[in-house]
């Protein structure tokens, strides 16, 4: 292996095995350093591709980044599938959107009146048009609203397949830890391993998530401010799906969704929790995904469970992600997507090899916040 890369990206989670892999493509001499990869919070993802359930009346920035990014990602899998030789259960059923209660169905319906104010395809549901549907909900569904331009895709298929189509395209992995940035006459000059080793790039990309913040070597003012956000999530097994599209709910004002996968699988999440980097799974967190899910769909109870796990979401102070150089020379950023890293995957990795609109680099540009500290 080469001790001088033309880019070394830091982290192999989704976003980080993207930019890597289409660096690789363009002919680049590429590493992902990381100890473990695909282990962190990709492995622990659902996996929506869900830009228009997951819109709210703050995040019309945040929208613009997940519709383009959902406009890419039926190629990018299709180019990652052909040239990894692995499948990702990719699909695009769309979302439903269900609501438990008389105060839930206010909320859907907010969520209805400003997808239409907004132009977004979003079909406003009777309870018993979902059940026609998705016969597995519960009769006390009181309504909901499909998203059908929305997918989903499994995220632990997805880094896999990003791993073998990197090693295709001639890209390198360095598994270690690494314990800092190396600079030279005011530019990236690589980084610093654990093992005390030095590797040198002439682009460094920062995306290891939660724990981008925390790398040793960057000055203060360029470290992104980026903070945990614990999910807790769990994985149930059948014989066969019993949803056909991902379901999200909304149940006494808490959020649930469930999502189906080809062979069975139905994951069950999320808890958001602001505990730092605790990644304990709790009696509590799981008792509460699983007490919302049976009101939305009873028969979740039945299910063998497969898979309990907390993962780290990366946030940061606007909820949108730090995408682009830093005024470090030398230092991009790849981070702070939080809840939609699998999401913005490829449109991350083309605003990282300079494929992507200007007006979508500025949004999340990570100088909005070192020029305004």
């Amino acid at each position: 292996m080469a001790h001088r890369f033309d880019v070394l990206v830091i982290g192999g989670g989704v976003v980080g095995l993207s930019v890597a892999w289409r660096a690789a493509g363009r002919g680049l001499r590429t590493a992902v350093v990381d100890p473990a990869p695909a282990s962190g919070a990709s492995h622990a993802a659902a996996g929506m591709l869900a830009p228009v359930s997951e819109v709210t009346y703050t995040e019309e920035p945040l929208l613009r980044l997940g519709l383009a990014s959902l406009e890419r990602w039926a190629a990018f899998a299709a180019e990652l599938t052909t040239d990894s030789g692995h499948e990702l259960d990719y699909r695009t059923e769309g979302t439903l959107d269900v609501a438990f209660g008389a105060d839930d169905l206010a909320v859907l319906d907010d969520l209805a009146a400003f997808a239409d104010k907004l132009g977004l395809p979003a079909e406003r549901l009777t309870g018993r048009e979902c059940r026609r549907l998705e016969p597995m909900l519960a009769p006390s569904v009181r309504g909901g609203l499909l998203a059908g331009g929305d997918a989903w895709v499994d995220p632990r298929r997805v880094t896999r397949a990003l791993l073998a189509a990197l090693e295709r395209r001639g890209g390198a992995q360095v598994r270690a830890r690494v314990a800092g940035l190396e600079t030279a006459a005011g530019a990236v000059a690589g980084v610093r391993l654990a093992t005390g080793e030095t590797v040198g790039a002439d682009r460094v990309i920062l995306a290891a998530g939660a724990w981008s913040g925390k790398l040793e070597g960057v000055p203060p003012e360029v470290l992104p401010p980026v903070r945990p956000i614990k999910g807790q999530i769990m994985r149930l097994r059948s014989p066969e799906p019993i949803l056909r599209r991902c379901v999200r709910g909304v149940v006494h004002g808490e959020h649930v969704y469930l999502v189906p996968r080809g062979d069975g699988e139905l994951v069950v999440g999320a808890t958001q929790e602001e505990m730092g980097f605790d990644t304990r799974v709790t009696a509590g967190g799981l008792w509460e995904l699983l007490r919302d899910a049976r009101e939305l769909v009873p028969g979740v109870t039945e299910l063998e469970l497969a898979d309990v796990v907390a993962g780290l979401r990366p946030g940061t102070p606007d909820n949108l992600p730090l995408v682009g150089p830093t005024a470090l020379p030398g230092l991009w950023l790849a981070t702070g997507h939080h809840r939609g890293g699998v999401l913005l995957a490829p449109l991350t990795a083309d605003l990282c090899t300079g494929r992507a609109d200007p007006e979508l680099s500025t949004i999340c540009s990570p100088l909005r916040f070192q020029e305004h500290p």
